[in-house]
């Protein structure tokens, strides 16, 4: 049995959901339509799902149905695979195929949006109803011009790698079709994307100013919202809001990454990044602050109704600070540009959860500091405020060389007396989750700098 789905601010848009044969939901789309029509219809699609379903006879009220809708609502029906194409149909529709890729898609609402938004630029310069086998390559290049132009209502122009993206994925919606054998080769084909980076948006965010946010942060939890972001590379918010306390490997410095992003890729789902010497006290404090038993890092980030870009936008104000573009990608992306000055290529690209490449094309910058460094000119003031640099100077002298044989002094009684068992802390070499590991709490008295 199929039952009506609702869509629109006001319920105007209507759908006919039901389950295949494999147990799988599917929908056939009415577009905007009154209650009783859509009513009428679900009466007539049931027969049409019951024939199926027995492999009988189709009843006489699903025939009528079936003759008296529309040539595009009648091809929605055979891209489900219910009934036969109508005689005289030489070929699918566009708006058929746009359709039964949408139904077909088993991707993230995030993806299926930005799939729908090229789909509707589709049906309107190309038509829904103008049959595949008519669209040429010419097609395809006068389609890729108007995504191109302003927008007729406020002038703006869609940014370069936005185009490169909507060509991306309707070449990809075309490739389907081919695969499909619904026609023998797509007019998409040699359609040129272009680069998918956007420079024009980067910005490195420096320590300066993420110092001077922080400070001007209201709490605890939008502390560590910006540090991770920008000293561990989490993508925010989906890797941040999915960090647990039993994720934080204390011990060794080490942070558990989940990736909702890239789960769908083997091996991907999960990640380990280090723990950075500016992230660490953020960290602490916020655990130290945190209720018994609270499972989450930033609870905050648990409430759907939260606006982060709105709120963050406020905070970078009142640091007197001019806000950047990609407000949260852009601290990730500092934060890459930093770690490839420091550790291989490799390396960092498993830190930040992508190739190398994709990190290369999307994430790191080219900055002042370096021209300056290759010149000569200003590099001391550059080793002295770069927290890369300023990493590689530590050593066993002085102060710095003192506490860190503290640290080496105090390590036995660490381990010994201060390790609380934690289910679920994860391993530090394979990225699993271990109910055997422990995370350390710091000795009473025991200085950040020790530990």
């Amino acid at each position: 049995m199929a039952s009506i789905g609702y869509e629109g601010e006001r319920g105007e848009l209507k759908r006919l959901l039901f389950r295949n044969a494999a147990g799988k939901q599917k929908a056939l789309r009415l577009g905007e339509c009154s209650d009783r029509a859509a009513e009428s219809a679900l009466a007539g699609f049931d027969r049409v799902l019951q024939a199926n379903r027995l492999g009988s006879a189709l009843h006489p009220d699903g025939v009528r149905w079936l003759e008296g809708i529309d040539d595009r609502l009648h091809a929605r029906v055979v891209a489900l695979g219910l009934t036969e194409a109508r005689l005289g149909a030489a070929t699918l529709t566009l708006g058929a195929l746009l359709d039964r890729f949408d139904e077909a898609g088993a991707v993230k609402p995030s993806t299926q949006y930005k799939y729908r938004q090229v789909a509707d630029t589709l049906r309107v310069f190309l038509g829904a109803a103008t049959p595949l086998a008519t669209l040429t390559p010419a097609h395809a290049d006068t389609w890729r011009k108007s995504i191109g132009e302003p927008d007729a209502a406020t002038g703006k122009r869609l940014a370069k790698a936005t185009i490169a993206k909507r060509v991306v994925i309707a070449k990809s919606m075309f490739g389907k079709a081919v695969k499909w054998c619904l026609i023998p080769s797509s007019p998409f084909a040699d359609l040129r994307a272009g680069s998918q980076s956007n420079p024009d948006r980067a910005f490195y965010v420096d320590c300066e100013t993420v110092r001077a946010i922080m400070a001007v942060c209201p709490d605890n939890q939008w502390r560590a919202i910006v540090a991770l972001s920008r000293y561990a590379g989490l993508r925010c918010p989906s890797e941040i809001v999915a960090l647990r306390w039993g994720d934080v490997n204390w011990e060794r410095g080490r942070l558990m990454v989940r990736s909702v992003k890239t789960e769908g890729h083997e091996g991907h789902a999960v990640r380990v990044v280090p723990i950075a010497p500016e992230l660490r006290p953020i960290l602490q404090n916020l655990f130290d602050a945190a209720e018994v038993g609270t499972e989450w890092v930033v609870p905050r980030l648990r409430d759907a109704a939260v606006n982060l870009r709105t709120t963050f936008q406020r905070i970078i104000g009142k640091a007197g600070v001019k806000p950047w573009p990609r407000l949260f990608h852009n601290m990730r992306a500092s934060c890459a540009t930093d770690w490839v000055e420091r550790f291989p290529a490799h390396v960092v690209a498993s830190w930040l959860g992508h190739s190398p490449l994709i990190a290369a094309q999307h994430y790191l910058q080219t900055r002042d500091a370096h021209f300056d460094l290759a010149a000569g000119v200003g590099a001391v003031g550059e080793a002295s405020t770069n927290p890369s640099t300023q990493a590689l100077k530590h050593d066993t002298t002085g102060a710095q060389g003192e506490n860190r044989r503290t640290g080496l002094q105090t390590k036995k009684a660490y381990e010994n007396r201060h390790l609380v068992s934690v289910g679920g802390v994860c391993d530090s070499v394979t990225g699993k989750e271990n109910p055997a590991n422990y995370r350390a709490m710091p000795p009473e008295g025991l200085e950040p700098s020790t530990r």
